[in-house]
């Protein structure tokens, strides 16, 4: 799947994304990874892409040896020493704050998102976390707005406008946002059924194609990034064409604390009020899972 315009081989960005997770200590050493169909259903990619994935991070000796019918242990964790308040790629980021609002006893995440990739792989590493017994909630409740698939996106599309070019874009885009969408409810069931943790979500659609991600953490902090809009090649069944599109895993995202008083505070609620109205007005049910 090439996420967010992403032109990355698949291996190297999985590969990217586990390092991230090692870096900031979110995988530990003696953890074992997730297993390589978990791996591959979690990034959407084919099992070879994943394999290649863990030749990359053995080569770099970030893995130690698989035992037999195992997956490795991480060998040499990387903890960065990061102000939580400085803004970080939304990859780092999202999962590190979702780890703290899992801290408390109930747990409610707001989303709103242009793809769900970022999303995904937070709530996975929450899915590690409670595996371990880091984190022990007694209920996590997500509600993610994503734009309706069956819409006309306002990116990615194609430079030239070519509209044969841009129903083939909109289909891979529809077909990527199901399948994301389908993860996360997994994920979350899979909360549910592994540590007992009453884990549920519950995703509508948007009218519109949102140029910014948000998210909401037990209404006391709200994450904001802004999707990059730019040109480059994307690949299509079809051939190569021309588009201009937006990345936003790698995206900053700006911190606001609802207990820091002042602007931070009023943003918070604001955002709250917003992704309310959003999801109790416009919003539609979702078929997506």
């Amino acid at each position: 799947m090439d996420v967010n315009g992403s032109t990355e081989r698949p291996s190297q960005r999985i590969a990217d994304a586990l390092r991230e997770r090692i870096r900031t200590g979110e995988l530990r050493a003696g953890d074992r990874l997730p297993t390589q169909a978990e791996l591959a259903e979690t990034y959407g990619v084919e099992r070879g892409a994943v394999r290649q994935a863990l030749r990359l991070l053995k080569r770099d000796g970030l893995l130690g040896e698989a035992s037999r019918g195992r997956p490795p242990e991480i060998a040499a964790p990387h903890r960065a020493l990061r102000d939580p308040r400085q803004p970080g790629p939304a990859a780092v980021t999202l999962s590190d704050h979702l780890r703290a609002a899992c801290e408390q006893p109930y747990v409610r995440i707001d989303a709103v998102c242009f793809t769900a990739e970022t999303l995904m792989e937070a709530l996975h590493s929450v899915r590690l976390h409670a595996q371990a017994g880091r984190v022990r909630p007694d209920s996590v409740e997500l509600r993610c707005l994503l734009p309706d698939p069956e819409l006309t996106p306002a990116f990615p599309v194609p430079v030239d406008g070519d509209p044969e070019k841009a129903a083939e874009i909109h289909r891979e885009l529809a077909a990527q946002r199901t399948s994301q969408a389908r993860v996360i409810d997994l994920t979350m069931r899979r909360i549910r059924a592994e540590s007992g943790i009453d884990a549920r979500a519950v995703l509508r659609l948007l009218p519109f194609t949102p140029p910014v991600k948000l998210f909401v953490l037990n209404g006391r902090v709200a994450l904001l990034g802004y999707y990059r809009v730019g040109r480059h090649t994307k690949h299509l069944p079809s051939g190569e064409a021309e588009v201009y599109d937006a990345w936003g895993k790698q995206s900053l995202l700006f911190r606001f604390e609802g207990e820091a008083a002042g602007r931070d505070t009023a943003f918070v609620e604001q955002s709250q009020i917003w992704f309310d109205a959003l999801w109790e007005t416009i919003a539609g049910e979702s078929t997506l899972t």
